[in-house]
């Protein structure tokens, strides 16, 4: 078994959409970023990534590269996914959680499971997502941002 935790940032700007785990979110403000900017998908990838020993999201998908401008990160988490295969690990599980301030995630989070455990050929129940606020305090707390943490283990095949 190999675990890997991720963690990702990204700004909230007015005039782009606010995608969260493959979900557009309705917000007055989205998340800036090269891609689609999706905080969530962005700490899962680094976190199947990390538990390959296999660096990170900006050296498989680098924001130097035009060809990832708005890419959609469920594509780009179907691309890890093959990594994944290609090492003969399959997902044991991944816990997630979301930190904004606003909006509330609760009415998403079904859908966020959804379209992560399906990018990544695995069930449901091996996807957890849940999504906290600060209270007010640092950054997410001021909505100047979101935030997002996941973990991930990963269990070898038997060949």
């Amino acid at each position: 078994m190999r675990i890997g935790s991720g963690y990702d940032v990204h700004k909230l700007v007015e005039g782009r959409k606010l995608i969260i785990g493959g979900v557009h979110v309705p917000h007055e403000t989205g998340l800036l970023g090269h891609s689609d900017a999706d905080v969530l998908v962005h700490a899962v990838m680094d976190s199947i990534l990390g538990a390959l020993a296999l660096g990170d999201i900006g050296k498989h998908f680098p924001d130097t590269d035009e060809k990832y401008r708005g890419a959609d990160s469920i594509k780009l988490l179907e691309f890890v996914y093959n990594l994944i295969k290609d090492k003969g690990y399959v997902i044991g599980n991944i816990d997630c959680t979301i930190i904004a301030q606003s909006p509330k995630m609760a009415p998403h989070i079904q859908n966020m499971r959804e379209n992560i455990c399906k990018a990544l050929n695995t069930d449901i129940n091996n996807i957890n997502v849940k999504a906290t606020t600060e209270e007010g305090l640092g950054f997410t707390g001021s909505k100047l941002g979101i935030a997002a943490q996941s973990i991930c283990l990963l269990v070898k095949v038997d060949n």
